[in-house]
């Protein structure tokens, strides 16, 4: 079983900026970033696979930023230009078996959640 412990949320104004930290307590595979903003579904945000390979939906594209530090088993997302909209509980996500690009997009990739972390882009 691994855990994931998120960090970094808060209340940011629009244009600015937020990290966020996750620190897995085991090696995986495949990791990713997912957010559920109240009466939508949850989405995903980023994901980054064993070779490194990223992928953004296009409403993130170009202002998040995914990055694992494998050394110490965490993942960071960060976040610039931080937009209204961008606000959600902000969930890590990770598994033990290798995933593709498209792949880790999908929750159902996923067997271990964080607890999230909420992200409040606000005036």
């Amino acid at each position: 079983e691994v855990q994931l412990v998120e960090s970094g949320g808060g209340l940011v104004q629009p244009g600015g900026s937020l990290r966020l930290s996750c620190a897995a307590s085991g090696y995986t595979k495949c990791m990713g970033w997912f957010r559920q903003a109240p009466g939508k579904e949850r989405e995903g945000v980023a994901s980054i696979n064993m070779v490194g390979s990223s992928t953004y939906p296009d409403s993130v594209k170009g202002r998040f930023t995914i990055s694992k530090d494998n050394a110490k088993n965490t993942l960071y997302l960060q976040m610039n230009s931080l937009k209204p909209e961008d606000t959600a509980v902000y969930y890590c996500a990770a598994a033990p078996w290798p995933c593709t690009v498209v792949g880790g997009g999908r929750a159902s990739t996923y067997n271990y959640w964080g607890q999230g972390t909420q992200v409040t882009v606000s005036s």
